[in-house]
């Protein structure tokens, strides 16, 4: 049976079957859902074993389980290392919701839930992939691995050292990660460049207490203002980022990769009015996919200090504090630009306030060898199914596991993504295409045929 028949006499059940993993509230950022995070990672393992998977553990972390299974063919296959989370960001607010968010709902062409892009329907589509192949030829091109975490939307603390305890069983030629959209429904892509991260907070303390700003005003140092003097001096006019050494070690864009940047068409314009806004923070030209995916940037993600509630309250207070990010680029070590932003931080403190830094996490950068037969089998998947080769392109964030698998298990990934940019992932009303979750499946089989004739 053709990969087509199939999914079409199967498409209600798939279809259900995904709902029903779309209405766990597998949220693990907050600990009141914690018997859904189980219930979910139970559930995975359950699917796993019913589609003919072998060796399915749950895994046990400080935190959230792991989803552990594997199916081996022969030694003389290659083994590719399935990626995916099953854990989702908040719902909230849910009243911008449409529908009711963990309850899956078909309205037009999409459908719509929380955790359907990101990234529980991605990760559906290899699923069903492989269940089609168990199904149809009672094996698979390649030996499967594959590792489900539920901690990927808190940073994935835990998953680092798993892969180190169980680097025997994670033996792999390639990892497969679907987690990166697509550039339009249309138009598939493969991911060669993630940005890494260091978020950081500084907090600046000035008087034991809030003083009347009246009876201090000129002789205390004002933590907001000092705050501020500090978050001015992080970057430039241009938006240059001032902390000294802070691109010293980027890896330059080889000619191909700049032909691949230049070939992605982004109209300044729409960009801008899509935006709402008139200008960009660097003085024009900019080329946008160059700036988003192999250039690092420093942006201050929220302020707290001082009196903020409705009506006046004349004070200097005692504490003002900052959290910002910076997503590095290829070969910057986010150890390295940690040292060097707390030794920046503090040469432009203003004097009569102390200074503390906390550096909250870390990410590696990654960049993928574009050249490799595993990135060919991908492309020539997407051509297949979707009838037009993919682009490629980077990703303005960070997926720390990319990093993680080249430094610990010395793999590279694959990163090919189903969902589109505007599918309102960590938004109100949160979908996927119909189609090109269905496509997905198809384009999930073809690869692992093909990878496995490499």
């Amino acid at each position: 049976m053709s990969i087509k028949e199939y999914l079409k006499s199967h498409h209600k059940s798939i279809l259900d079957d995904l709902a029903d993993f779309l209405s766990i509230k597998s949220i693990s950022t907050n600990d009141e859902y914690q018997q859904d995070i189980q219930d979910c990672a139970r559930f995975l393992m359950q699917k796993l074993n019913s589609i003919g998977m072998t060796d399915t553990k749950l895994i046990q972390t400080k935190k959230h389980p792991i989803v552990y299974a594997s199916y081996h063919v022969s030694d003389n296959k290659p083994t590719v290392l399935v990626y995916a989370h099953y854990d989702v960001q908040p719902a909230d607010p849910i009243e911008l919701w449409n529908s009711e968010p963990f309850k899956a709902t078909l309205r037009g062409d999409y459908l719509y839930a929380r955790g359907v892009s990101d990234d529980k329907g991605q990760l559906y589509c290899h699923i069903n992939a492989i269940e089609y192949l168990l199904k149809t030829t009672h094996t698979l091109p390649v030996n499967i691995v594959m590792i489900i975490e539920g901690e990927e939307e808190i940073g994935s603390p835990n998953l680092a050292q798993f892969l180190e305890e169980y680097k025997d069983k994670l033996k792999a030629d390639v990892a497969v990660i679907s987690d990166t959209p697509m550039i339009n429904k249309d138009q598939p892509a493969l991911c060669f460049s993630l940005r890494g991260m260091v978020y950081a907070e500084i907090i600046v303390t000035g008087p034991n207490k809030d003083l009347h700003s009246g009876q201090y005003g000129g002789i205390v140092q004002n933590p907001i203002q000092a705050l501020c003097s500090i978050i001015a001096n992080l970057k430039d006019n241009n938006d240059k980022v001032m902390i000294p050494g802070f691109y010293d070690d980027i890896l330059s864009l080889s000619r191909k990769e700049k032909e691949y940047l230049d070939d992605i068409a982004i109209n300044q314009d729409t960009y801008l009015t899509e935006l709402g806004l008139t200008k960009f923070a660097k003085e024009t030209p900019v080329n946008i996919a160059k700036q988003l995916w192999a250039e690092p940037t420093l942006d201050c993600n929220g302020i707290v200090g001082g009196y903020i509630e409705k009506g006046a309250k004349t004070i200097i207070p005692s504490k003002a504090s900052t959290k910002l990010s910076m997503r590095l680029v290829a070969n910057q070590d986010p150890l390295v630009i940690a040292e060097q932003f707390k030794t920046y931080v503090n040469s432009v403190s203003p004097q009569g306030v102390n200074i503390d830094i906390d550096i909250h996490s870390i990410a590696h950068p990654a960049r993928m060898a574009i050249d490799t037969i595993y990135i060919k089998a991908a492309a020539a998947a997407y051509k297949s199914i979707f009838g037009i080769a993919p682009k490629f392109v980077g990703e303005g964030g960070t997926i720390p596991v990319v990093a993680d698998f080249k430094q610990i298990l010395g793999i590279d990934t694959v990163m090919m993504g189903f969902n589109c940019p505007d599918d309102c992932i960590h938004s109100p009303n949160e979908r996927l295409l119909i189609e090109n979750f269905f496509k997905g499946i198809q384009t999930s089989a073809t690869f692992l045929s093909l990878a496995g004739q490499s």
